[in-house]
């Protein structure tokens, strides 16, 4: 079953401007799908016709089979949004926060009290559930926006950039969380510009640019059509220089950390066979973590100052 239908989506704003210029996405139940595109690309338009926010000039949208447009209260209670800024009344509590949210989708109060303990605390938040929310660090307000989302236990969680300006440990627990989730059952839609997270993270992805779809498919199969690969390789004693191969570029960046980017023309084995040869042992190998940016670059004609 479709998670997410979406079928000529198109949006006009007062002032001219074509926002989606018929947009065709589907995204299936259980899947950590990625949507991507610069700045002004349509992102927060397409979401915010899904989340009911914003209405569609023409087209349709579909959560689960339920429109959104003839069907909204419904289809609403499918979904779990979690905004690019923080919309939430600092004055009130955390845990005051969760549980009223659980009462706009007919959430009994005993049972949004429990979610509400249960998802604080495992957002490490409920040290802090009482006090007044503004307060909270950055991070902190972030997973209480994720905590939020969650009450009504939704089949559809969209994430809007939520780890912009986190610090890295803290990114790394939210992303746990919602792994978590996601490997429970729930569809998970991220938007994000940390493209490094949308690789590692997602099984599909959809780039959009000027209003129209220009890429849907798997991440994979997204990277396949590099057709240069990047390694890592982590070494087990220190070198002075990088070893040459013939149509490799090898480089340090430092002295126990090789860089390595092969043609997939090439073969592995060359490279491996000349550092046997010069005796420099390798601790471990992965793939550099920005693929997907360079893919992104390249599909929307990325420039400085635009974020995905």
């Amino acid at each position: 079953m479709k998670a997410l239908d979406i079928r000529g989506l198109q949006k006009t704003y007062k002032n001219g401007v074509q926002a989606l210029k018929g947009v065709d996405l589907a995204v299936e139940e259980g899947d950590f799908f990625a949507l991507l595109g610069p700045n002004g690309a349509g992102k927060s338009t397409l979401i915010g016709i899904v989340s009911s926010l914003v209405n569609a000039t023409a087209g349709e949208a579909k959560v689960f089979g339920t429109s959104v447009q003839t069907q909204r209260s419904r289809a609403m209670a499918e979904i779990g949004l979690v905004p690019q800024e923080v919309n939430f009344n600092q004055f009130e509590k955390p845990f005051d926060i969760v549980v009223n949210q659980g009462g706009y989708y007919g959430v009994p109060r005993r049972i949004a009290k429990e979610r509400a303990e249960y998802y604080l605390r495992k957002l490490s938040l409920w040290d802090k559930a009482f006090g007044p929310s503004r307060q909270l660090s950055g991070g902190m307000k972030r997973r209480l926006l994720i905590a939020r989302s969650m009450v009504h236990q939704p089949r559809l969680l969209i994430l809007d950039e939520p780890t912009a300006g986190v610090d890295i440990e803290i990114r790394r627990s939210m992303w746990r969380f919602i792994s978590e989730i996601n490997q429970a059952g729930t569809t998970v839609i991220l938007t994000t510009h940390y493209l490094e997270e949308a690789e590692q993270l997602c099984r599909n992805v959809a780039i959009i640019d000027h209003g129209q779809i220009v890429e849907n498919t798997s991440v994979k199969a997204l990277l396949d059509k590099l057709q240069v690969e990047t390694f890592v390789l982590d070494l087990c004693e220190p070198i002075d220089q990088a070893p040459r191969v013939d149509g490799m570029d090898i480089h340090l960046r430092d002295s126990l950390t090789l860089e390595a980017s092969i043609p997939k023309s090439q073969r592995l084995n060359r490279l491996f066979r000349v550092l046997e040869d010069e005796g420099i042992e390798i601790k471990s190998m992965r793939n550099k973590a920005n693929r997907l940016e360079e893919l992104f670059v390249r599909l929307v004609g990325f420039e400085e100052g635009q974020a995905a």
